[in-house]
């Protein structure tokens, strides 16, 4: 069977308040381009198909348009899940009309497809977290794992899990889960996880939206399906392959450039040829850079003016960074603006004088309560008494007191 993953769309989503639609129904276009000439038999798509949980109607629009091209009238099963961004309910809600289509959505990981036998393929058995697809005489159990908040985790395992077992760490639940989950596997069957969450050690990005904090949500490499043959991966913006893990587990990666922090690889996507009981073979599709997104560093000015004219017919989107020793004018802001469009941003960088770099090298060089102490005389013209200076000094002790206590 030959696989397609793909994910992060983010559909709707903006570059400091400038629409990228226009890119992404270029990317739709090669979407589909790529999977006619790819003659995929299945797509995967792992989460985050939209920016927000209620997209605009165009985002929505094209979503569609493009699960009824790539479906090509259920003849190509799609299974969709749900990610962070994405609202679950509203996501899966086309769900029961979809089924003819060969498309099945997936909102929450106790979301469950619907047994039975459809125009071009079968649904042949199904359950929270897993569904067997059948398409030309080929049976594939996915095991499926819509973004698992902490909640909904628990929601799925609590019935299996006593009070001490659900105190157990997050990736520890989500081991049990695959665990349990891992017995739909078959011998005969093509097995695959599809699955939305941070594995720990993957590299991110600055358009992400943490799904961890402090590293609680984050998934070991290890806990991941030993008998999977495939795991399709959606969060981190970067195509990457999951380290730490014998299992072929892979990010596909966003299509598009959604920050500054990725404009130093090429986005992807992911075509898996598998058949039962074989190593999967992976080829990494690139995808066309519609419109790039550069940051542009000038030394004055006069050179970012000069930069703007020399590239203005360029179809880039701009950060533009100056390095200057006085406020720009407003005049000089509408000048770049207008000779160059699409610059989302533009950055003075102030040059620090002789004099300001003394002076900040002094306050490092300072004490905290040398500080205070002349802040309070500049702000009260006197000097604070033993008892203010002690006050201060004591919530400063309980204060590095408590960062201690957290970081032990």
């Amino acid at each position: 069977m030959r696989i397609l993953h793909t994910s992060d769309w983010h559909l709707g989503k903006n570059l400091e308040g400038c629409s990228r639609l226009e890119e992404q129904e270029l990317f739709i276009e090669e979407l589909i381009e790529i999977v006619d000439r790819e003659n995929v038999d299945m797509i995967i798509i792992s989460g985050d198909i939209y920016d927000t949980g209620n997209p605009p109607a165009r985002a929505e629009k094209l979503f569609y348009f493009a699960l009824k091209k790539i479906s090509k009238g259920g003849k190509r099963p799609v299974l969709v899940i749900a990610g962070n961004h994405d609202h679950p309910e509203r996501l899966s809600a086309a769900g029961p009309l979809a089924y003819e289509q060969g498309i099945i959505l997936l909102g929450t990981p106790k979301s469950i497809a619907r047994v039975g036998e459809y125009p071009y393929y079968k649904i042949t058995d199904a359950g929270e977290g897993y569904v067997e697809i059948e398409k030309d005489k080929e049976k594939v159990v996915i095991i499926t794992i819509p973004y698992p908040s902490e909640k909904r985790l628990n929601e799925l395992i609590s019935i299996s899990m006593d009070e001490e077992e659900m105190q157990r760490s997050y990736s520890e639940r989500m081991a049990v889960l695959f665990d349990n989950l891992s017995s739909k596997y078959r011998k005969d069957t093509i097995n695959i996880a599809a699955g939305h969450f941070f594995i720990s050690g993957g590299e991110s990005t600055d358009s992400e939206r943490p799904i961890q904090l402090g590293g609680s949500l984050a998934i070991d490499p290890s806990v991941l399906p030993r008998k999977a043959q495939y795991v399709a991966l959606g969060h981190l913006h970067r195509p990457q392959k999951v380290k730490g893990t014998e299992v072929e587990a892979r990010y596909s990666g966003s299509p598009l450039q959604y920050s500054k922090s990725e404009i130093s690889y090429s986005k992807s996507l992911y075509i898996v040829d598998v058949c039962v009981g074989e190593k999967a073979n992976i080829q990494e599709v690139y995808l066309k850079n519609y419109k790039p997104i550069e940051v542009w560093r000038c030394e004055s000015i006069e050179e970012a003016i000069k930069k703007c004219e020399e590239n203005s017919k360029r179809n880039v989107w701009v950060y533009l960074e100056i390095k200057t020793d006085r406020i720009l004018l407003q005049s000089e802001i509408k000048e770049m603006k207008k000779t160059k469009e699409d610059i989302v941003e533009i950055l003075p960088l102030f040059y620090e004088s002789e004099k300001e770099e003394k002076e900040l090298k002094s306050i490092k060089e300072k004490k905290v309560d040398e500080l205070f102490k002349e802040f309070y005389i500049h702000q009260k013209q006197v000097q604070p008494s033993a008892e203010m200076m002690e006050l201060f000094l004591s919530i400063i002790n309980e204060e590095e007191e408590k960062d201690e206590a957290q970081d032990a």
